[in-house]
C-alpha cells in the first residue's frame, strides 16, 4: 500500500479525493424518509455517492466527526463506509487528525489502522511532538499504511501557528515540513515518495510553488478546494505534474445535487439523482484539475527555457569580457 498506491491511483484516474464529510442535511427528505435510521441514511447516501464518482476519483477521505455525533450507529455507519470503499480495491483516507502520545497513541493507531475501523490512510497532528507519530509508524512498517500529518492547513485559523518566524528564520510549517520529509525518506516507495506525507492547503498560492518545490518527494494532501476558494491551478502548483498529491473535495460534490435544475425540493429528490450529480461535478473537478496540470507543466517548461536561455546569454557576454580582459592585459 503506502503512497506507490495512490501515485498509482491519480495516475490512472486523476488527483480527485471525494471527501465524504456526509451531513444528514446534505441527504434529500426523500432518502431520509426511506431509511431506518439517520446513520442508516449516510451509509446509503455515501454508497451511492462512491458507486457513481469511484471511476473518476483516486481515492476518498471519510470524516470521522460526521459520523461520530450520531453515536454508536453512527460509529457503525463510518466503519462501513470504510468497508465499503476499501472492498473496491479503493485507497480510504480515515481523517481522524489524532496527535496524542504514548499508550494512547498506540491504542488510536490499532483502531484506524488495524481495527474495526481499518483504513489504508489516517490525517494526523504533530503538534505534542513528532514522538506523537511514533506508535502509527508501526503500521506504516507492518501494514503498508500511509499517514498524512498537519503542516501548512486551509484555514484561516493557520496563521495563529503555523506562521510563527523561527529564530532561524522560516515559519513554523516549514520546520513541521523538514520533519515530514525526513520521515518520508525513511519509507521512500518505488515512485519517490515516502510513506509520510504532508496536509498543504491550497488557498495560498504565492507560496504553492515554493512549497513544493522544497518538498519535492512528499506526497500531499491538498484540501481548501472548491468551498474554501482553492481553484484548479492552485492545487496544480502542489502537485508535480499532476501527481504527487490527492486534491479534496467535499461539499462541491456531495452537495451538486443541490445545485441541479429541478430538484429545489428535496422530498422528491432520490438517491440516483444525488449520486447523477456527484458524478458531474467530479469529473468537472478531474478535468479542471488535468487542465490546470497541463497550463502548469507548459509554463514551467517556458520558464525552464527562458532561464537556460539567460544562462547561455549571460555566459556568452561573460565569455567575451574575459577574452577582451586578457587581450587588454597582453
Amino acid at each position: 500500500m503506502n503512497m506507490d498506491t495512490l501515485f498509482d491511483a491519480v495516475a490512472l484516474r486523476g488527483p480527485v479525493c471525494v471527501g465524504l464529510d456526509s451531513a444528514i442535511d446534505y441527504i434529500p427528505q426523500k432518502a431520509l424518509d426511506e431509511a431506518s435510521s439517520p446513520a442508516a441514511a449516510l451509509l446509503a447516501f455515501n454508497k451511492a455517492i462512491v458507486d457513481a464518482t469511484s471511476s473518476a476519483c483516486a481515492c476518498y477521505k471519510v470524516q470521522i466527526a460526521y459520523y461520530e455525533e450520531h453515536g454508536i450507529e453512527g460509529l457503525r455507519a463510518y466503519a462501513e463506509t470504510l468497508r465499503y470503499v476499501r472492498s473496491l480495491g479503493i485507497p480510504v483516507i480515515a481523517d481522524i487528525k489524532r496527535g496524542d502520545i504514548a499508550d494512547t497513541a498506540a491504542r488510536y493507531a490499532k483502531a484506524h489502522l488495524d481495527g474495526e475501523f481499518e483504513a489504508d490512510f489516517v490525517t494526523l497532528s504533530p503538534y505534542m511532538g513528532m514522538d506523537s507519530l511514533d506508535p502509527w509508524l508501526e503500521y506504516v512498517g507492518r501494514k503498508g499504511k500511509g499517514l498524512f500529518v498537519l503542516m501548512r492547513t486551509s484555514n484561516k485559523g493557520m496563521r495563529d501557528f503555523e506562521y510563527r518566524e523561527l529564530a532561524e528564520g522560516g515559519w513554523l510549517y516549514d520546520a513541521v515540513g523538514d520533519r515530514i520529509q525526513s520521515l518520508a525518506e525513511r519509507y521512500r516507495g518505488a515512485h519517490g515518495y515516502g510513506a509520510v506525507g504532508a496536509v498543504v492547503g491550497c488557498t495560498e498560492r504565492e507560496e504553492a510553488t515554493a512549497i513544493r518545490a522544497r518538498r519535492h518527494d512528499v506526497f500531499f494532501l491538498i484540501p481548501g478546494y472548491g468551498a474554501q476558494g482553492g481553484a484548479a491551478v492552485d492545487a496544480a502548483l502542489l502537485l508535480n505534474r499532476g501527481n504527487g498529491g490527492i486534491v479534496n473535495a467535499s461539499r462541491s460534490i456531495l452537495k451538486a445535487w443541490q445545485q441541479v435544475p429541478g430538484t429545489a425540493n428535496p422530498a422528491t429528490v432520490g438517491l440516483d439523482q444525488v449520486a447523477s450529480a456527484a458524478q458531474s461535478a467530479t469529473v468537472e473537478m478531474q478535468t479542471a484539475l488535468r487542465q490546470a496540470c497541463a497550463a502548469a507543466a507548459v509554463d514551467t517548461s517556458a520558464a525552464a527555457a527562458r532561464h537556460a536561455a539567460g544562462s547561455a546569454g549571460s555566459a556568452g557576454t561573460g565569455g567575451a569580457a574575459s577574452a577582451a580582459d586578457r587581450k587588454t592585459a597582453k
